[in-house]
């Protein structure tokens, strides 16, 4: 797998660079993770965000900021599965669960 350093118009370091390598996440789904995100968060560092995007059971996470000239860095990427079979749980309704802890069923 090769990876390139301007990969879709933003600066990837190499720690982001080593760590997809590592962990063989294509540079192309770290990339439209950072692109097109289900969610984002402040990231502990100043002036950083992490983004996320579920691919079927994996979650892509990618760390990323501007620098002073307004470009975006890629810092970090890693990938986690995920666990999907609560996704659709029924919610039990309030009356049931009031009577069912009443009487205890």
């Amino acid at each position: 797998m090769t990876f390139d350093r301007k990969f879709g118009g933003v600066i990837w370091t190499n720690h982001a660079l080593a760590r997809l390598k590592e962990r063989n996440i294509k540079q192309g789904d770290a990339w439209a993770t950072w692109r097109n995100p289900d969610q984002s968060r402040y990231a502990a560092a100043k002036g950083s965000f992490i983004y996320y995007k579920t691919y079927q059971n994996i979650r892509i996470e990618v760390v990323a900021k501007q620098n002073e000239s307004k470009e975006w860095i890629i810092l970090s990427v890693w990938s986690k599965p995920v666990n999907n079979t609560n996704q659709y749980k029924k919610v039990e309704p309030l009356w049931k669960l009031v009577f069912r802890r009443l009487f205890r069923k």
